[in-house]
């Protein structure tokens, strides 16, 4: 109870927003499955589930002052591998090419901020994860490590979108996962496209998060 009454006074402001936008993007989901009586779009609600479990990790982490170094990597990794879901929802822009032409706005509305949703529990544990990080090595070498991390997180929606892997798949399929990564990393020629869509959309993850980090410095320090 202590934890939870912690990560609710620490990260009010955030949890507010998620609710808000996730009450926002549930209403407009609703709207269309009362227009069209399907529920196609109902995976959504599932992704963004998803995109809370890092968001949760690391508020949790972020609760303990002091944590066992190998304890805390253990967690990272697990972190690391649910990291992907938050902003693999920005991918399901690719479900539009099957929407109706009379849809299409409301469909593109309903994934735009289920997307901003991940986004936002995104960034934020990242951040709650490099300022644990920042408290056992230097700054600069958790502030380097950024630009790795988002490509790997690029690599990880590749994984997921286009060859259909899921985070949980590490514990029952681990060496076709394996494989499958050696096999980008060994012929970058033939999968050039999951590095090209890696680095690319890491890229761009990373560009959201410096900005995101600049205006909330700058509105800090306005404040």
């Amino acid at each position: 109870m202590k934890t939870i009454r912690h990560i609710l006074l620490t990260q009010y402001k955030t949890i507010q927003s998620v609710i808000i936008l996730t009450t926002f993007s549930i209403l407009l989901l609703l709207l269309r499955i009362k227009l069209t009586n399907t529920y196609y779009f109902i995976f959504l609600i599932w992704n963004l589930f998803l995109a809370g479990i890092p968001y949760l990790i690391s508020s949790y982490l972020s609760t303990y002052n002091i944590i066992n170094k190998m304890s805390l990597l253990t967690i990272s990794f697990v972190w690391l591998l649910f990291l992907p879901n938050a902003p693999y929802i920005v991918t399901d822009l690719f479900h539009l090419k099957y929407s109706h032409q009379d849809l299409l706005w409301i469909d593109t509305l309903i994934i735009i901020v289920f997307a901003i949703t991940g986004l936002i529990l995104f960034y934020k544990s990242i951040k709650t994860m490099c300022l644990i990080f920042e408290t056992y090595v230097e700054k600069r070498v958790v502030t380097f490590s950024l630009p790795i991390l988002f490509m790997l997180v690029g690599f990880g929606v590749y994984l997921g979108r286009f060859l259909r892997f899921n985070s949980w798949e590490i514990i029952n399929k681990p060496w076709t996962i394996i494989e499958t990564i050696m096999s980008i990393i060994l012929h970058p020629i033939t999968y050039n496209y999951a590095w090209i869509f890696s680095i690319v959309f890491g890229a761009t993850l990373y560009v959201g998060y410096y900005i995101s980090n600049s205006s909330a410095y700058k509105t800090k320090k306005a404040s």
